[in-house]
């Protein structure tokens, strides 16, 4: 996709490219807040990190 912004275009015409450029789809998201409290862990999470790194 290509917009084109001549020398001295309108106020309007630069935000009608940038409303353009910067439009987001929403998709709904992630929701990471359902999984919360689901795993539980014998040891200390960063004693696992540890553990798995030195592997």
């Amino acid at each position: 996709m290509q917009f084109l912004l001549k020398n001295g275009a309108s106020k309007k015409e630069m935000e009608a490219i940038d409303r353009k450029l910067f439009k987001r789809k929403t998709s709904g998201g992630f929701n990471a807040k359902k999984y919360n409290g689901m795993l539980s862990l014998k040891d200390e999470p960063l004693a696992i990190q540890l553990k798995l790194r030195d592997e």
